[in-house]
């Protein structure tokens, strides 16, 4: 289901609307359900088995999260908490791994061995790398001892809420959960519900106003190219600097509709884009450009990696393998394709 989609703007988003703050009349856990169960929904569109992959993985992070936060007493030793946290990671980057490059590596070996390797079945879920850097961001920040909840339901709201859920921007525990502990959330608020409005149009604008028409330019130019044709010097200048806008526009019109989305339910979420192209150094374009993911990459990669505190060649290093971790991650959709333009595909990422 997509943000531009008539079912989307039409049915979906009016119920889960009214939903919210009819049953937050009446209770926030019951408006706390709704939105968990509208979220869980809003991904079952997509296709409705993936659902128990995210739920299965949801409760796995939890239960590991709850050992790490050390109510349960069961792991006081330095050792076993290590030895969970790295094995929470384990988990994750492997179930990331299996669905992202499974085919690629057996296709790899195929062209090695020089036989075919027949493959099927294999679906990469939606949205799997964002909410899989936010199940990470949680075991951590659980091992760290700055996070204390028992609330299935909250980590629940936290992993699958809609706005987000998708294409990022990537949020941590305690941007968005204490927001769900607030009564504020669950009041009607006519100035912030059309200022999350506002915003959402934006973002819609930015998509199907400019990237869907620069794309007719990028995609002319770059499909001649595949086609054999003679591509002149003016077309593949158009070309180029025309995609460069469709994905800007693109992804931070989904980043924006994300943000007026959650704004129109009283939550706030964390932009995710400053005017990249504005940047005067490369540097300061990927401290503009999905800032989130940036920000991930920095908290938990490239700093328990030792970060610039181990001497110049060992901060080359660090900078190296999280640019190399991050090379694949920092694509403009990750597990998200074109917003309107193709169905979702069966392997993207």
């Amino acid at each position: 289901m997509l943000f531009n989609s008539q079912v989307f703007l039409l049915a979906f988003l009016p119920a889960a609307l009214a939903g919210f703050y009819v049953l937050a009349k009446l209770s926030p856990q019951l408006a706390r359900i709704w939105l968990v169960s509208a979220s869980l929904f809003f991904y079952a569109w997509w296709n409705p088995p993936y659902v128990f992959l995210l739920l299965g993985s949801a409760l796995v992070n939890f239960a590991l999260g709850r050992l790490l936060q050390g109510e349960t007493g069961s792991l006081q030793s330095p050792v076993l908490r290590k030895a969970t946290l790295v094995g929470g990671l384990t988990f994750n980057l492997v179930l990331l791994g299996y669905f992202k490059y499974f085919v690629f590596l057996l296709g790899t070996a195929a062209d090695i061995l020089g036989r075919p390797i027949a493959v099927s079945g294999i679906v990469l879920p939606l949205a799997i790398s964002f909410y899989t850097f936010q199940k990470i961001g949680y075991l951590v920040e659980s091992y760290s001892g700055r996070i204390r909840d028992a609330s299935f339901l909250n980590y629940l709201l936290f992993v699958s809420f809609f706005p987000q859920l998708i294409a990022g921007p990537i949020v941590r525990y305690d941007e968005v959960v204490p927001q769900f502990r607030d009564a504020r959330t669950f009041r009607f608020y006519g100035p912030g519900f059309a200022e999350g409005l506002t915003i959402f149009l934006l973002g819609l604008a930015k998509k199907v106003v400019l990237a869907d028409e620069f794309s007719r330019y990028a995609d002319a130019g770059f499909a001649g190219a595949a086609a054999g044709h003679n591509i002149s010097l003016a077309v593949a200048w158009i070309s180029a600097i025309a995609y460069s806008l469709q994905i800007y526009f693109d992804f931070s019109g989904y980043s924006d509709m994300a943000v007026g989305l959650g704004r129109m339910f009283n939550v706030y979420l964390p932009v995710n884009f400053n005017s990249p192209y504005q940047a005067d150094c490369i540097i300061d374009f990927w401290r503009r450009w999905h800032m989130t993911l940036s920000r991930f990459l920095r908290d938990y990669v490239y700093i328990p990696l030792g970060g610039n505190r181990r001497g110049s060649s060992r901060r080359y290093i660090n900078v190296i393998l999280t640019m190399v971790i991050g090379g694949d991650l920092a694509r403009r959709r990750l597990d998200v394709p074109a917003l309107g333009r193709t169905p979702w595909p069966v392997s993207y990422g």
